[in-house]
């Protein structure tokens, strides 16, 4: 097939759906250091990860050795809904940058939930269902964590308690309604529901726009205060996260293949890894392999720049110091963003997994864009390909122009994959602020790194 004649988007049939999730750690040269027990600075053992979490998760958040983990029917069968998801050739774009590149994205926000994030959401309610509890708890920034759990939640018929991080709650208020529509409880974040919640408005009484670290210390401490009923849930981060989010990346190849495609450039968003973990999962089984060795790029917010200014060390994963000790890129767990508008790119530290493969070199650049840059190539991108992007995938989109542009330059005919992962359309209050002039940009001060990254736990 030439490559001027693939088609405007390349779908897969149900029957071409992943069967099983990636396990990248089964092939990491370098498996990531292991979750430590705050208490005993030992590895984490089985009961202790399941006092948080559900058992199913748990152990896969421990496992290090089964490259592919079949994926249960009753998830496959929810999968269907919105899956196998579009891979679509941006020939517009690629018009109006006028380059020889060819840029593809594969589009995860043909849900309700509006991005990616229903692809774990749906497998750890299952699990929880299947292990007779009676719901989750959960942190989300920009929203659209909690709106997937919400309804993954509603489904299965479990409770959810979720906690938002007050600056989204109050920029997204509609993100509220819509989980609220599937029975979720949302409570802003910082609060006055927990301990932690209130330590932290003590201590930081000029700073309530709150954090993803904060919301999720607040999450966790009423699941294990809740004897056994409830357990914790996170959307990113953590392995189990990337290995259910591991179908983007397994999609995306086969499709490509479809066409005769391969990406010699790869960008994803980066807060939690989630998205960039999901979309380079099978490339990343071909890189660690040595069956092809493609450039990928993780882009981050300025205002939140773990990969970039971060520390490769252990830390703890939220702010209130309750959650075990993992090893990756950190700002320091008491770092407190800027409210900026990617709210689900808000998260002082990485991935393990993501941290121990840009540590490694198999990712092989992180960068941290500007806002105002960002929303800039959103509204390029809205204008000619028809879909309002989330702030959080425009920081990937940002990107792809840029490297389109270089290929512009020297003549190369590069192709070109990126994630877009979510729908902006309850992120348009912060459209109108770019759109008249007053979106600014909100780089941390070199003196707030300096004191959060100072107070990293000396392991």
């Amino acid at each position: 097939m030439s490559k001027n004649q693939v088609p405007y988007k390349i779908y897969l049939s149900e029957n071409e759906m992943p069967k099983a999730w990636y396990n990248v750690r089964a092939n990491m040269k370098t498996d990531h250091r292991p979750l430590l027990n705050p208490a005993t600075l030992q590895p984490a053992k089985l009961d202790e990860l399941e006092a948080v979490f559900n058992t199913e998760c748990a152990k896969q958040e421990l496992n290090d050795s089964d490259e592919y983990i079949e994926i249960p029917d009753e998830v496959r069968s929810f999968y269907k809904m919105y899956r196998p998801s579009p891979l679509v050739r941006a020939y517009c774009l690629e018009k109006l940058l006028d380059t020889p590149a060819r840029i593809y994205y594969k589009f995860e926000g043909n849900n309700t939930s509006g991005s990616h994030k229903l692809n774990s959401a749906i497998a750890q309610a299952y699990y929880a269902k299947q292990q007779g509890l009676k719901g989750l708890t959960t942190e989300t920034g920009a929203g659209q964590w909690g709106t997937a759990l919400s309804m993954a939640c509603g489904y299965f018929g479990l409770d959810l308690t979720v906690y938002m991080v007050r600056c989204s709650y109050e920029q997204k208020p509609m993100r509220k309604t819509l989980m609220s529509t599937y029975g979720a409880k949302v409570i802003a974040s910082p609060s006055d529901t927990t301990e932690v919640g209130r330590r932290i408005l003590a201590e930081f009484p000029d700073n309530t726009s709150g954090s993803l670290g904060t919301a999720i210390s607040e999450a966790v401490e009423v699941a294990v205060s809740s004897e056994g009923k409830y357990k914790y849930s996170l959307g990113s981060v953590l392995n189990q996260v990337l290995l259910h989010q591991s179908v983007i990346g397994i999609e995306s190849k086969i499709a490509m293949e479809k066409v005769d495609e391969y990406p010699d450039i790869i960008v994803g968003c980066a807060g939690g890894g989630s998205n960039l973990g999901g979309l380079v999962s099978e490339f990343m089984h071909d890189k660690l392999t040595g069956k092809a060795n493609p450039y990928i790029i993780a882009v981050e917010p300025m205002s939140c720049p773990s990969l970039t200014k971060g520390v490769f060390a252990y830390d703890f994963c939220d702010t209130g110091k309750v959650t075990p000790l993992a090893m990756m890129y950190t700002l320091g767990s008491g770092f407190m963003p800027a409210p900026s508008h990617a709210g689900g790119l808000r998260y002082h530290g990485m991935s393990p997994i993501i941290s121990q493969l840009y540590h490694d070199g198999y990712i092989d650049e992180a960068r941290a864009v500007s806002q105002t840059d960002v929303f800039d190539a959103a509204v390029k991108f809205a204008r000619v390909e028809g879909i309002l992007p989330a702030p959080e995938s425009s920081h990937a989109i940002k990107v792809a122009i840029d490297e389109a542009l270089k290929c512009k330059e020297s003549g190369e005919a590069k192709t070109i994959l990126f994630g877009l992962t979510g729908t902006g359309y309850f992120d348009l209050y912060a459209y109108e602020k770019f759109l008249n002039g007053t979106l600014t940009d909100a780089p941390p001060a070199e003196e707030a790194l300096a004191k959060s990254e100072g107070d990293i736990p000396k392991i």
